[in-house]
């Protein structure tokens, strides 16, 4: 019998591009995805992807399977969220979209603190913005927003996106360049060290490559890992550099473990909204999330 979550999965890798990404999305092992494609293309009969090593790229079957399950996927699991029985009938049930490392270093301590139940969901943040406006999702945290008249953001904190070093990392070369104004000379030393990236996309490198140096990254990160936590903990004590947001290592910063490397000649920051409808029955269980958000040290 054809599995729900087989195609839940495979909408996840094809809208993810790895297995990993759509594993973090769906919040499950990487092995436990493979299975769920395997199952789904041996009930098939046939290949959905074409494997490589940096991505899964949908067969001419997998697109025609894509975009006939689309719309009914989200009908079934904006069914699931609407009708799903919650433990205690008095509890409000809201649904909050993030990336997993805001997740982390900001919500997760304080969850079990706050008296409504939550679902955390993690995703893109466009495919965000989609299910908030289509109501699979309360409240979002985001740094994109799109007009949309049922839908309002607003500010409440500023990311900024810098170049960090393990503790052991020896910055004198690269400061004596800088300090000298050999950008390009900086860009070439710094090409020769050990760099950490995450699994599932290097915009943060790309964006600070392209702003201080002027042209798009050449060179492969040494280490590709699941996401920006592991990089953080990786760096910790050790060697090489990332390019992250300040906020999310600003503790391992303060302990001695990761030092700020360079902020670039152009610095790039990262405008944080709150993202939810105009017109919501949760407004009193988003105003304690959004507190929740406004008290963090940013």
């Amino acid at each position: 019998m054809l599995n729900l979550e087989w195609l839940r999965t495979f909408k996840a890798i094809y809208e993810t591009g790895t297995l990993t990404g759509a594993a973090q999305t769906l919040f499950i092992s990487q092995p436990g995805v493979s299975l769920h494609l395997n199952s789904l293309e041996a009930y098939t009969g046939y290949k959905l992807f074409d494997r490589s090593a940096k991505k899964m790229v949908p067969t001419e079957r997998g697109k025609v399977l894509y975009n006939f399950i689309l719309e009914p996927i989200y009908k079934l699991e904006s069914a699931e969220q609407l009708f799903h029985k919650s433990t205690k009938d008095d509890r409000a049930t809201i649904s909050i979209g993030m990336c997993f490392e805001t997740f982390q270093f900001t919500l997760e301590r304080h969850i079990s603190s706050l008296p409504f139940n939550i679902i955390i969901k993690f995703g893109e943040y466009p495919q965000m913005i989609h299910d908030l406006d289509k109501g699979l999702l309360d409240l979002i945290i985001t740094p994109q927003k799109e007009e949309q008249k049922n839908l309002e953001y607003k500010a409440f904190a500023k990311e900024r996106i810098v170049m960090v070093a393990g503790s052991k990392t020896n910055l004198k070369p690269l400061n004596a360049l800088l300090k000298a104004n050999k950008v390009a000379e900086a860009e070439e030393w710094l090409k020769q060290q050990i760099w950490y990236s995450t699994a599932a996309d290097m915009e943060h490198l790309k964006r600070f490559w392209q702003s201080n140096f002027k042209h798009h990254i050449d060179f492969k990160p040494n280490y590709i890992v699941p996401n920006i936590s592991s990089i953080v903990r990786c760096l910790s004590d050790s060697e090489g550099f990332s390019i992250v947001p300040d906020f999310l290592c600003r503790s391992e910063m303060n302990a001695g473990k990761i030092k700020l490397a360079w902020e670039g000649n152009n610095t790039i920051e990262n405008t944080l909204y709150f993202g939810n409808r105009k017109k919501t029955m949760y407004e009193k269980e988003i105003g304690l999330v959004k507190e929740v958000f406004e008290k963090q040290a940013f």
